[in-house]
């Protein structure tokens, strides 16, 4: 096929560009900057030039394409609102119009988990489950309202459907791991609870296992969870996942309830001082961290024919030995 990427010069679009053309595919991505340009061609696609919010350069980009992959997004916990709707609003309605304007035929747009977080936990839940009325922070909310926008795209012209994989974890890891290493530096790490509640993972390598197989098949306008497997303790996860970079955990814990009221005292100083940079903990960060979040991966198995290639100890022997 010949496929167009947006997001490829990140963490999970970098993988994915090596997976698509390992499979042998052409490959075109969207690079904002003449270092993310640099960062496709290293990963052996096509840079084309632009923005999400660029037509011009998402039509250029997906001429002549049998498939897009929308993997861009903006990430985090905190920040201006106006930021995450800009390019996960935006930008995803942007890819939705320019997708319909070139006759693509299938788009698959990586979204989360997190377009459930409503505060409360997640147990083996699946995609029958009703997205909040009430999201908790910027993130969740606009990367929900950037699935509606993709699922409701869905037509006999174009197959529009979502991924989402819970935790994404691996090689060249922007955010989880580098997070966690960085707080237990500072001294700023603690467990919620202990830590001793489940979670979901996916590592990078079985996310793009589950973007290929929802290129080849799959229903439009539907949403899939994806996941390395069975559950594990988020503790034992966490403390194996910091080990691979040389970071002993400590073993300090507080309440879950005592740190969110933490986040909800620190969102109202941040946002009605105006404080600079991000508050110390956020709400965001207590829904999606700090409680079980399972899902549960059946659909993908039974519809995209889902299979993980990875298991998580296969991918946390390969991260502690700096294998790729």
């Amino acid at each position: 096929m010949k496929v167009f990427v947006t997001g490829g010069s990140g963490f999970l679009g970098g993988h994915l560009l090596g997976a698509l053309a390992a499979e042998g595919h052409t490959v075109r991505a969207l690079a904002r900057t003449p270092a993310a340009a640099d960062t496709v061609t290293g990963r052996g696609a096509q840079p084309v030039r632009g923005d999400l919010l660029d037509a011009a350069a998402l039509r250029a980009g997906m001429a002549g394409c049998d498939a897009v992959v929308h993997a861009a997004a903006h990430t985090g916990q905190w920040g201006p609102p106006s930021a995450f709707v800009r390019v996960n609003v935006g930008g995803t309605a942007a890819v939705v119009r320019a997708a319909r304007e070139t006759g693509v035929r299938r788009l698959v747009h990586i979204s989360s988990e997190a377009v459930l977080a409503d505060g409360s936990p997640l147990r083996r839940a699946d995609e029958s489950r009703p997205r909040p009325a009430r999201p908790v922070g910027a993130y969740p909310r606009t990367k929900g309202i950037a699935e509606d926008l993709v699922l409701a795209a869905a037509s006999p012209a174009l197959t529009a459907l979502a991924v989402r994989p819970r935790l994404v974890w691996g090689p060249g890891d922007t955010t989880v791991l580098p997070a966690v290493v960085e707080a237990a530096r500072r001294g700023r790490f603690a467990w919620a609870d202990g830590g001793r509640y489940l979670t979901s993972t996916c590592h990078a390598a079985n996310a793009c296992a589950g973007v290929l197989a929802a290129l080849r098949q799959g229903e439009g306008g539907r949403a899939y969870f994806l996941t390395d497997g069975e559950p594990v303790e988020f503790r034992a996860f966490l403390t194996a996942l910091a080990a691979t970079a040389g970071t002993v955990l400590p073993d300090r814990s507080v309440p879950r309830w005592a740190l969110a009221a933490t986040a909800r005292a620190a969102e109202t100083a941040w946002r009605v001082l105006r404080i600079r940079g991000e508050p110390p903990v956020t709400r965001t960060f207590v829904a999606l961290s700090a409680q079980e979040m399972t899902v549960d991966d059946g659909a993908a198995r039974r519809e995209l024919g889902y299979r993980p290639v990875l298991t998580r100890d296969e991918g946390l022997k390969q991260l502690a030995a700096g294998g790729q």
